[in-house]
């Protein structure tokens, strides 16, 4: 599909558009027959990060934590492949947070590389864990987002 009259096409944003990176290694499963990391799989790279960037700031304990992230929106914009072997750096920034979501966005370089393969972002609603019910951010949330905004 074509960009809209007038609209300009999405471009790679470099690693200075992202606060903090982690790094995720590709499996030999994540490949596909055309030689390349399957697209589906890059949305498990945006869970892995942005998730794994909540358990080390202490947000988010996957058993016991009584908000909880559900997705509720995903997109992403593909420039370049990865592939295995390769050691991808998953750049975290925060667009947007509300009273009980966040809108996080992800850059997925391969190592080295200063602009991204590929960029995107997905919407968290967080809710309680018992009743699915919309939540307020908890302090600890809020916390580990601060260094992901600006």
């Amino acid at each position: 599909m074509s960009p809209a009259p007038g609209a300009s096409r999405p471009q790679p944003a470099p690693r200075s558009a992202y606060r903090v990176f982690r790094s995720i290694g590709t499996r030999w499963m994540d490949n596909d027959v055309y030689g390349h990391v399957n697209n589906v799989v890059y949305y498990s790279f945006f869970d892995t990060a942005v998730n794994g960037h909540l358990i080390d700031a202490g947000a988010l304990q996957i058993e016991t934590s009584p908000v909880i992230g559900l997705v509720i929106e995903t997109q992403c914009n593909y420039f370049s492949s990865l592939t295995y072997p390769q050691a991808v750096d998953a750049g975290l920034r925060v667009a947007h947070v509300g009273r009980s979501s966040v809108r996080y966005e992800v850059g997925l370089f391969a190592a080295g590389e200063p602009l991204c393969a590929a960029a995107g972002h997905f919407v968290h609603v967080y809710v309680d864990r018992a009743t699915r019910r919309p939540a307020a951010l908890p302090a600890a949330l809020l916390a580990a987002l601060e260094p992901l905004r600006g």
